[in-house]
């Protein structure tokens, strides 16, 4: 409990004091006779102790021109009850709504602490080595390739690589997994990961404000900015519900007795005009307390606010509220397949109708390939083992979709698919075993093809499984390899359709059909890697980065990123969403139902300040207990 909410507490105490006693002797309920200027005045003190507050912030928005607000309808309320003499019901309403707004800032609070503790992912120094010596200094003065010290138990400041050491790293704050990740030489290490075991030198690769760390909390921090339609629309709503209610209330306590005075209808149950005009205002006041939007104009937002921090305390981060409620509602999941259903640890696994020495065709190909980072390119040059020199290379000439052409010791090399074979008029021999075939043609003739194969993740069954049990209408798996490949993944992961050797542009026109049998209420998201897919992340209704933290193009492009390669967070992240959606109903028809079927009673006189109390303050604390359920989804 912070220092406000601690003082509010305070002052509710205090008041409570004062009101119990007081309320007692006015009800009769303690036989001691005070006359009633003196009960007012001994009842203004809990009034105005527990509700200054309000008052001013009703003053204040009458002052700016903002007068409708709960401030104003609770001052109106309350100084009307008290008015009309009724001073217990006057003080209980404000004493017992400012312990619904002590309640509600406490549970807002703790969804926000839910955020914050993400944000203690943000490192407060570096370890610089000087003479032998370790200086800290602010992480913003470390430059890129420098050489930092994490010791044991200490934040890793900045991302960048092992060059010297071994450790185990906690990486619980960014991935939501608990599990220790071991790191040694050459291995990236990710800031805001904690240091467990080892002391390890990183050479740096990103300044601070492009670090992971960095990253995740501009990401979290502007969340809040993405309002959902939902939000909007009760913005939209307390805006014109708050004047209509006033309106009504004002109609409520003048046009019946006004009714009665003229016409004289029903002045028989009345003993004087005063009792007649002071019943229908006090029902005015009742009505005014019950209107009080407080319960779904505070539970909705919070209920996506929490939704946010639920899910980024499970290492994934989504970009707002908004994107949260699209979630819910997707039933078409587009993936891509290296590096999302597969590992993309490419190896070669045979060199076929070669018609030079395995090795030297692995040469031409390797250096064809060297000044690729594709994790294809990289495992040719892993399958040739030796350092390719760079300088033997020229007129390197990337085909997208295609593969590459250049010239290694001068003689014309190309490295690619089916397609670039065509496309220089060579006739490929065909591969019939699954995996990525790569084909070779130097100085012109066609001299075989490297076979290459990648594995499937871990658990790309189990999340395909688990989207179609959350919901999910079509898998769906877009990728530039083989129809063979394709195949064999599709078989292996239960997808329910694939398409094969598509070129970047052939993957966003394939989504731009699938979207043309979406909908509203029927979205797709799109599940890359973040650096190749960024057009195709853009146009889908949702995109989904996974691992790519590192990736200024995921970041940028994506919707949702996922802070670790587990594709199995995907059905996570929908579920959230809709447990999230489901709440925001719940809080919606349970507020609003019981705010009009009390209103109908105040304005029938069948219900006083205390029902009043209990529409407003009782249900919006059922609301936001139930929107904090949104904090809970670890196990979903």
């Amino acid at each position: 409990m912070n220092k406000k909410q601690k003082k509010l507490l305070l002052r509710i105490l205090v008041a409570a004091v004062f009101f119990v006693p007081l309320y007692l002797i006015s009800e009769e309920i303690v036989p001691v006779s005070l006359p009633r200027w003196a009960l007012l005045v001994l009842f203004l003190v809990p009034y105005l102790l527990v509700g200054y507050d309000i008052l001013r912030k009703a003053f204040l928005g009458i002052k700016n021109g903002q007068v409708f607000d709960e401030n104003f309808l609770m001052t109106v309320a309350t100084v009307g009850a008290i008015v009309l003499g009724e001073y217990g019901e006057g003080v209980a309403v404000m004493l017992l709504y400012q312990v619904g707004e002590l309640f509600q800032s406490y549970a807002v609070g703790k969804s926000r602490r839910s955020i914050t503790e993400l944000m203690d992912i943000r490192p407060d120094y570096a370890n610089i080595e000087e003479d032998g010596a370790l200086t800290q200094v602010d992480p913003d003065e470390v430059e890129v390739g420098s050489i930092i010290v994490v010791q044991p138990g200490e934040k890793i400041p900045l991302d960048g690589v092992v060059v010297e050491g071994t450790s185990a790293l906690n990486t619980s704050a960014l991935t939501g997994e608990s599990k220790p990740r071991d790191v040694g030489v050459d291995d990236t290490v990710l800031s805001g990961s904690i240091n467990m075991t080892g002391l390890l030198r990183v050479r740096t690769t990103a300044e601070f404000d492009e670090s992971t760390a960095s990253k995740i909390l501009d990401l979290v921090e502007n969340a809040a900015s993405h309002k959902s339609k939902s939000e909007t629309f009760i913005s939209r709503f307390a805006r014109y519900y708050t004047p209509i209610v006033c309106y009504a209330a004002l109609a409520l306590a003048v046009l019946p007795p006004l009714f009665c005075t003229v016409t004289g209808i029903g002045l028989e149950s009345y003993p004087s005009l005063g009792k007649l005009w002071g019943d229908w205002v006090l029902r005015a006041c009742t009505f005014l307390v019950i209107s009080c939007p407080c319960a779904v104009v505070i539970s909705i937002p919070l209920s996506f606010f929490a939704g946010l921090g639920g899910a980024s305390n499970q290492g994934i981060l989504i970009k707002g509220s908004n994107y949260l409620e699209a979630l819910a509602q997707v039933k078409v999941v587009a993936f891509d397949k290296t590096g999302t259903i597969t590992k993309g640890n490419f190896a070669v696994t045979g060199v076929h109708h070669s018609v030079m020495e395995d090795e030297k065709l692995l040469e031409y190909a390797a250096l064809a390939e060297c000044h690729s980072s594709h994790p294809i390119s990289k495992s040719l040059m892993a399958a040739y083992g030796k350092p390719t020199e760079q300088s033997r290379v020229t007129d390197v000439q990337e085909i997208s979709g295609h593969g590459v052409t250049a010239k290694v010791d001068g003689v014309a090399v190309a490295v690619g698919n089916e397609k670039l074979m065509n496309r220089l008029g060579l006739e490929p021999i065909l591969c019939h075993h699954p995996g990525t075939v790569i084909h070779v043609a130097v100085g012109g003739a066609y001299c075989g093809h490297i076979l290459i194969t990648d594995e499937l993740k871990e658990h790309s069954r189990e999340a395909v499984d688990a989207l179609h049990r959350a919901g999910v209408e079509q898998t769906v798996m877009l990728t530039g390899d083989t129809e063979n490949v394709a195949k064999k993944v599709a078989e292996e992961t239960g997808l329910t359709r694939y398409r094969a050797e598509l070129l970047p542009a052939d993957k966003v026109a394939c989504v731009e059909e699938l979207l043309q049998d979406c909908s509203a209420s029927r979205r797709l998201a799109f599940v890359g890697d973040g650096i190749n897919d960024a057009p195709v992340l853009s146009r889908a209704d949702i995109g989904i980065a996974m691992g790519a933290l590192g990736s200024d193009a995921a970041i940028e492009a994506a919707d949702v990123v996922l802070m670790d390669d587990d594709p199995i967070k995907i059905a996570k992240a929908i579920r959230i969403s809709q447990k999230c959606l489901r709440i925001v109903r719940e809080n919606i028809v349970f507020t609003l139902t019981v705010k009009v079927l009390c209103l109908l009673l105040a304005a029938a006189g069948m219900a006083d300040m205390w029902m009043a109390i209990a529409a407003d303050v009782g249900v919006m604390i059922l609301a936001v207990l139930n929107a904090i359920r949104c904090l809970f989804v670890k196990h979903l």
